[in-house]
C-alpha cells in the first residue's frame, strides 16, 4: 500500500509494524524525520538489533539475504535499514528485494530509503513492497503549503508567532526545508514566552546570524570561493563537523547535475522547486561550469563523505576545502584528483 507522511505518522502510533517499508523521496528534510520517526518507534516496539547497509557501487546484494537470515543472541527482534541512494536498484538487486519480500523473515522490518524518485522509477520491487508492506513516496512541498509546515513545525517547540512572521520566514528561506529547520531551532532558543510578529522575527533571526551550511553552500555555488573558505573555517572552529555539513552540499550538488543535464532550463528549475530568487544563483553557477564539472564535484562530495564517516582514507576537511574551491572555481577542478 502507499502512504502519505501523515498516513505514516497514525500508522506509527500503532503497536505493529509492517515488514518493509519504502521511504522516497528528493526532500531529504522530510525524507530523513520520516525515516528517524520509524527507526524511533521500532525500537520502543523492541525492534533493538539493526543492520545498515548501502547499496553504492559493487553492493554485494546477497548482504540483504545474509541480513534477513541473522539474529543476535541478545535481540528477538531486527530492523535492517537499507539505503539505496538512487532509487534504482540494479538487476541483482531488484530481484533480491522481490525475494525478501516474497519470504519475509519473522520479527524483522526492513526499511528502504531513496534520495532520488521520480515516477519512472517505479518497477516490479516496488510493487512487491507495497504487496506486504508500506511504499511512502515524499514529494516536495508546494510553495503554497509552506507557511503551514511552518507554523506546524514552529507550534511544535513551542514558538508563537502571527501570520506575518511566519509568511516572512517563508519568504526568506525561498523553499529549502533544511534552513527553515534550523532557523526554527534558533528561534526556539531565542523567542522564550512572546509572541512573534515579523518584526521581532527579523531582528532575532539577525541576532541569531552565524556561519553556517546555508552560507557555505550559497558562497561555494555564487562563485566566492575566499568566503566560502573563511566560513568553513568559521564552522571548523566552532566544533562543526564533516558529516554534519555533507547532506546540504550534496542535495546542492545533485540539483547542480539535474540543472546542468536538462534540455530545457526553465523547465529543470520548476521540476527542482527552485523559487525565482534563487534561480541567479544556480544560473551563475551553471555559467561557470559544465555538467561533466558538476558530476566530477558531486563524487568527490560522495568521496568526502564517505572520508568523514570513517570509510575512506584522507582528511576530510582538507578534501571539502577542494571542492567548495571547485565549485567556486571551476578553473581548480584540478584539485578534485581523488574523486
Amino acid at each position: 500500500m502507499s502512504f502519505s507522511l501523515s498516513q505514516l505518522r497514525q500508522h506509527l502510533a500503532g503497536d505493529t509494524m509492517k515488514p518493509v517499508y519504502f521511504l522516497a523521496g528528493e526532500e531529504h528534510l522530510l525524507l530523513i524525520e520520516a525515516a528517524d520517526a520509524l527507526r524511533a518507534r521500532a525500537r520502543e516496539l523492541g525492534y533493538l538489533e539493526r543492520d545498515v547497509l548501502d547499496a553504492e557501487s559493487g553492493f554485494d546484494w546477497d548482504d540483504l539475504a545474509r541480513a534477513a537470515s541473522g539474529m543476535s543472541l541478545f535481540a528477538t527482534r531486527k530492523l535492517i535499514d537499507l539505503r539505496v541512494p538512487t532509487g534504482k536498484p540494479n538487476k541483482d538487486g531488484a530481484a533480491a528485494i522481490i525475494e525478501y519480500c516474497e519470504r519475509p523473515p519473522p520479527d524483522t522490518v526492513l526499511l528502504i530509503t531513496s534520495t532520488q524518485w521520480s515516477k519512472q522509477h517505479h518497477a516490479a520491487w516496488v510493487d512487491a513492497i507495497e504487496a506486504i508492506g508500506v511504499f511512502v513516496p515524499i514529494q516536495p512541498l508546494r510553495p503554497d503549503d509552506l507557511p503551514a509546515w511552518i507554523g506546524q513545525r514552529m507550534a511544535s517547540r513551542g514558538i508563537k508567532a502571527n501570520r506575518d512572521a511566519i509568511d516572512l520566514l517563508a519568504e526568506r528561506i525561498e523553499g529549502n526545508l533544511l534552513a527553515a529547520a534550523q532557523e526554527i531551532d534558533k528561534l526556539a532558543l531565542l523567542a522564550g514566552d512572546r509572541l512573534l510578529d515579523a518584526p521581532t522575527l527579523e531582528d532575532l533571526v539577525a541576532d541569531s546570524a552565524r556561519y553556517d551550511a546555508f552560507k557555505l553552500t550559497d558562497a561555494a555555488l555564487g562563485g566566492d570561493a575566499t568566503r566560502a573558505l573563511r566560513i568553513a573555517a568559521g564552522l571548523r572552529a566552532e566544533g562543526e563537523q564533516v558529516p554534519g555539513l555533507m547532506g546540504l552540499l550534496l542535495y546542492q550538488l545533485q540539483i547542480m547535475v539535474r540543472l546542468a543535464a536538462a534540455p530545457n532550463p526553465a523547465q529543470a528549475f520548476r521540476a527542482e522547486r527552485i523559487y525565482p530568487a534563487r534561480e541567479a544563483v544556480y544560473r551563475k553557477a551553471l555559467q561557470r561550469g559544465n555538467l561533466s564539472h558538476w558530476e566530477q564535484c558531486l563524487a568527490q562530495g560522495a568521496r568526502i563523505d564517505r572520508i568523514s564517516k570513517g570509510r575512506g582514507a584522507g582528511d576530510a576537511w582538507v578534501e571539502l576545502e577542494r571542492l567548495l574551491a571547485a565549485m567556486a572555481l571551476p578553473r581548480s577542478a584540478h584539485l578534485l584528483g581523488g574523486a
